[in-house]
């Protein structure tokens, strides 16, 4: 009995991977868009000869890295001997800024690279100046290191999540002097490009630590002989009445949406506010920390 002829094969799907595939077919397919996973700063880097990274790797670097970028950022990146660089990307006209800035010589050799480079690697909005460093994230510093090193004002982040907000903290905690900013292991953003820019160089020059309970954090920093002070808008006090002047301060700000959380304010040794007008309800968390660093900056 002859045996019905072979129905003819289709051609072959090519196996699906979350990772570029080996050998790719003739006929490429396009790549599926990824989802925004809410992370900043670098997105990907260029090849030795310059291409740009496939774009669903433009939101990362490789190897747990990433891209700080502006000159002020990579400047104080540079100067930061706990800083571990990858490469260094400058135009003509940045590498003369930078040397002005930070004269050689730098930790690495820089790569020249044309403006339009950039693009390929870096959020479309980032103000890079023609100056980018791909370089290993900061590791958090020890409290009971900083708290050796000095008795200025120690700031709190409770679940404060935005990199923007914590950078734009950071440049303010520097111009005032603070001692450290401690956020949590959990709930608390990693180290982002948009991060160090918003902090304009403040990333690598004050001290990050990051603890896993901030009560417990509190409670530590009360028995080192800190006034803990936590910033709440229906609180009584104001801060500019309540500091005090015979002990150094930590001071807790809470997320703008939900404020300090119920522990953090049941640990705080006081709860405080900062004057505003009732036409407005609330004050950015990063600008109501400047506010209060000045305040408890200020003499008097």
């Amino acid at each position: 009995m002859s045996r019905p002829p072979r129905r003819p094969e289709g051609p072959r799907r090519p196996a699906r991977t979350p990772f570029r595939a080996t050998s790719a077919p003739a006929t490429p397919a396009p790549e599926p868009r990824q989802p925004d996973r809410h992370r900043e700063g670098a997105r990907g880097r260029p090849d030795a000869a310059g291409e740009a990274a496939p774009a669903r790797d433009r939101d990362r670097a490789e190897g747990g890295t990433l891209w700080l970028y502006g000159l002020h950022t990579v400047a104080a990146a540079l100067a930061n001997p706990r800083r571990r660089n990858r490469r260094l990307l400058l135009t003509a006209e940045a590498e003369q800024a930078l040397a002005a800035r930070l004269p050689r010589p730098w930790p690495l050799q820089a790569e020249r690279a044309e403006r339009g480079r950039f693009q390929t690697f870096l959020p479309e909005d980032a103000v890079h100046q023609g100056a980018a460093l791909l370089a290993e994230p900061l590791p958090p510093v020890p409290l009971d290191e900083v708290l050796a090193r000095s008795r200025g004002t120690v700031l709190l982040l409770d679940q404060v999540t935005d990199p923007r907000n914590v950078g734009a903290i950071l440049r303010s905690a520097a111009a005032f002097g603070a001692a450290a900013v401690v956020m949590q292991d959990r709930n608390a953003p990693p180290e982002t490009g948009a991060m160090a820019r918003a902090a304009v160089g403040a990333l690598d020059g004050v001290p990050v630590a990051r603890e896993v309970n901030l009560a417990r954090t509190i409670q530590t920093l009360q028995k080192a002989g800190y006034w803990v002070m936590g910033l709440a808008g229906e609180a009584r006090e104001e801060l500019a009445r309540a500091r005090p002047r015979d002990r150094p301060v930590a001071l807790v700000l809470g997320a703008e949406d939900s404020g300090l959380r119920r522990l953090q304010r049941e640990t705080c040794d006081e709860l405080v506010r900062l004057p505003i007008s009732g036409a407005v309800e609330s004050l950015n968390v990063s600008v109501a920390a400047a506010v209060a660093l000045y305040e408890l900056a200020r003499e008097g």
